[in-house]
């Protein structure tokens, strides 16, 4: 009777697709979602999870596939988000299995009796981790499904694929995959975003604009005793059309000098001409707690004293408010 039930609460794994440009802070909340059913989470950027299942079986007393049931139900009573769930033995069988439900939502469960015969007939496109290159050599070579590539000798695959690439692949094929859900959560940002009363072309309003934007992300990384090590631009454009970059800064840092010459940097490579522009959205990435952080001892008595004027400028503006003070670049945009 024991063994039966141990048999019930083998390993199982959730992969949870999301729907494409989620905003960041409602995909942290489907990974709050499915850390209600499970605390071993594995955040994957831009909008995909994998959940651990072996412990919420048994603490849940169900099954996997009511587990997504749930899931999916949560996402779109509390978020209106859909989601597509596949759960599997292993992580390749779930991944795979999310990428092979139609439409914007659903729950796809391959139980670990079924792994060999559910992957044999899918194309070899279809196996999670094989990209379009080794799928077109595969398929070159006459492999155009799962169930093929598991009885090709390894070697030969090696051949077509490389290596190491080459053994993971037959190994998917057969449903072999060891990797465990590494609990990781979503790198920490804070953003800040300023929209535009009026469309506009004028590189200096937008470059203000910009600037108000570092302004008050480096307040706010400062007063949460926080430093940012990246900095993403987004820019939205009349008509819809949007552009985004992210780029690392040199030294963790929450001083505007830093923030304010990455920003600018970014913002020339927009290479804004004729663009429209509706609005600018400035986020600080990869957050790290302050102290954390050593900081790097400058020799620059400029900078040193622009340092001790964006102390007495923080202190001013908690005392009478954000706009009290700031740069003229800054104060004099247009809104």
């Amino acid at each position: 009777m024991a063994a039966a039930e141990d048999q019930m609460w083998v390993s199982s794994v959730m992969h949870v697709r999301c729907p494409d440009r989620l905003p960041e802070e409602t995909f942290r909340q489907v990974l709050e979602q499915c850390a209600e059913l499970s605390p071993t989470v594995q955040a994957l950027r831009p909008t995909a999870a994998l959940v651990e299942l072996k412990g919420a079986l048994r603490y849940h007393g169900t099954d996997a596939g009511q587990l997504g049931e749930v899931l999916r139900v949560r996402t779109l009573s509390r978020l209106g988000v859909d989601v597509r769930v596949g759960i599997g033995p292993t992580i390749t069988v779930a991944a795979t299995a999310s990428g092979q439900i139609d439409g914007p939502g659903g729950v796809l469960a391959v139980d670990r009796d079924q792994v060999f015969d559910w992957l044999g007939p899918l194309p070899v496109e279809a196996l999670h981790g094989v990209g379009p290159k080794q799928a077109a050599a595969l398929r070159e070579y006459g492999v155009h499904c799962v169930g093929l590539l598991a009885t090709i000798p390894p070697a030969t695959v090696q051949r077509l694929l490389g290596g190491k690439a080459g053994r993971i692949a037959v190994d998917r094929a057969c449903g072999i995959d060891p990797r465990p859900v590494a609990p990781r959560a979503l790198p920490a940002s804070t953003s800040v975003r300023h929209t535009f009363a009026q469309h506009t072309l004028q590189g200096a309003v937008v470059r203000g604009a910009l600037l108000d934007l570092v302004v008050q992300l480096g307040l706010q990384l400062r007063d949460r005793g926080q430093v940012a090590r990246g900095l993403t631009l987004s820019l939205r454009f009349a008509g819809g059309t949007a552009w985004e970059k992210t780029r690392r800064l040199p030294e963790a840092s929450a001083h505007e000098d830093d923030l304010r010459t990455m920003a600018y940097r970014l913002i020339d490579a927009a290479g804004l001409q004729r663009g429209r522009l509706t609005g600018l959205v400035l986020k600080g990435e990869y957050l790290a707690d302050a102290d954390q952080v050593a900081e790097q001892i400058s020799l620059d008595q400029a900078r040193e004293d622009r340092l001790v004027a964006e102390a007495v400028s923080d202190r001013i503006r908690r005392k009478f408010g954000p706009g009290a003070i700031g740069p003229a670049a800054a104060l004099r945009r247009a809104s």
